[in-house]
């Protein structure tokens, strides 16, 4: 579409220098109305001054939205259902953010009548593909505008003449180069790029954003615990809390016990390696604590069919496929696995670890009476075991016995 044929667009607006770059840029290349619409996921920045930065462009419809809670409920949650690693390590916390983001400026868009959408992302990262393929799974017919893509700011002397000429304010800091970019929200912070560009070089402690140092935690553990209702955690040592208040009470104390670090060289999407440096404290509380109540709640083989699957629905997420069909099915699947899943976790954090050291449920599948190596006055006959070896023995045998040369049993 010309850039003439855009009447009004919804930007995904930080307020940063990088968004209101393009919210000019959108004024002066395309002609047309910007509505910017800001949501708080819970990255702890102050939100009023992108409001009126957009009041400064001009801007009449101004989106400033607090969604910690839909955050939390309606993506983190489903998510951590499925124990969710990327590549075996990532928790998914920019991932699982930005089909929010997208799915509310699609609503916005509807509501006012715009004809177009924009986002900030880059052409190297994943983000791009995780805003437009949501965008399109929910509007087929929306008009996407990646500005990274179009415009001939190639860098960030450019990016700065631009604000400059077009009187942008430009904070003190951003005149220099960044020492990283970050990214966060409620579930993480993510920080890429200039000193972390080399993998071979350990993260300065200066990086950190959301945790104290593993050597700097405390001597002695902390002990608490989790309960769950049918897969969702609901109460921190016994007091019920909101999934936002919840995720937010697990960070204060993964913080304080130097938990949720992880330094990690990815495979994007888009078909380079990248390096990030995650902080993910709470979520890695939570993760640990759903494993443990699965582990005395969920069948055996419900148990490996979901871990198999697993990491396909991690990629899915990874990739921007949230919307797609087959996540859908996926989620399903493991929802219909949730419903026993409850009781109480407890845990100990200490120095970076965390340590399941206790579950319990009225849905228990484990039997004392079974597995014990006292008398268990007939529940197990072990007798029973000859057969049932055998019977797995039995393909063993006969491939060794074809492996001497013809032999037979």
């Amino acid at each position: 579409m010309a850039a003439t044929a855009v009447k009004k667009v919804v930007l995904a607006y930080s307020g940063g220098l990088d968004t209101s770059v393009i919210l000019r840029w959108l004024q002066t290349t395309y002609g047309c109305e910007v509505v910017t619409f800001t949501a708080d996921l819970g990255q702890g920045d102050e939100l009023e001054p992108a409001r009126r930065k957009a009041e400064m462009f001009g801007v009449r419809e101004i989106f400033v939205e607090d969604l910690r809670e839909t955050f939390v409920r309606d993506f983190v949650f489903p998510m951590f259902r499925a124990n969710a690693l990327y590549e075996g390590q990532y928790l998914l916390g920019t991932s699982i953010a930005r089909p929010l983001i997208a799915q509310r400026q699609i609503e916005i868009a509807e509501a006012v009548g715009a004809d177009a959408v924009a986002h900030g992302a880059t052409g190297k990262g994943n983000d791009q593909v995780r805003f437009e393929l949501a965008y399109y799974a929910l509007k087929p017919d929306i008009t996407v505008i990646a500005p990274w893509r179009e415009w001939d700011l190639t860098s960030r002397t450019k990016l700065l003449e631009f604000a400059e000429q077009h009187q942008i304010p430009i904070a003190k800091d951003k005149r220099g180069e960044a020492p990283f970019s970050v990214d966060a929200n409620l579930l993480h912070s993510s920080s890429e790029g200039k000193i972390l560009e080399d993998p071979a070089r350990a993260p300065d402690e200066m990086v950190y954003q959301r945790t104290i140092s593993p050597e700097a935690a405390p001597d002695r553990p902390t002990v608490i615990s989790i309960d769950f209702a049918h897969g969702d955690p609901v109460a921190v040592d016994g007091e019920t809390l909101s999934p936002a208040a919840l995720l937010t009470r697990l960070n204060a104390l993964g913080r304080d016990n130097g938990i949720g670090r992880l330094d990690l060289v990815e495979n994007r999407f888009v078909g380079m390696k990248s390096r990030g440096v995650y902080e993910t404290p709470g979520g890695t509380i939570l993760l640990a604590a759903h494993r443990g109540i699965e582990s005395i709640t969920l069948d055996r083989e419900a148990a490996h069919l979901k871990d198999s699957l697993m990491p396909r629905y991690a990629e899915l997420i990874y990739n921007g496929f949230w919307f797609a069909p087959e996540r859908r099915m996926l989620q399903a699947l493991i929802d219909a696995s949730q419903p026993s899943v409850t009781g109480r976790v407890r845990l100990k954090l200490y120095k970076g670890n965390v340590t399941v050291i206790g579950r319990e449920s009225p849905n228990s599948l484990y039997s004392t009476r079974v597995v014990t190596f006292e008398d268990d006055q007939g529940a197990y006959n072990q007798a029973d075991a000859q057969g049932f070896i055998r019977l797995q023995a039995l393909r063993l045998r006969l491939g060794a016995a074809v492996g001497r040369r013809g032999g037979t049993l």
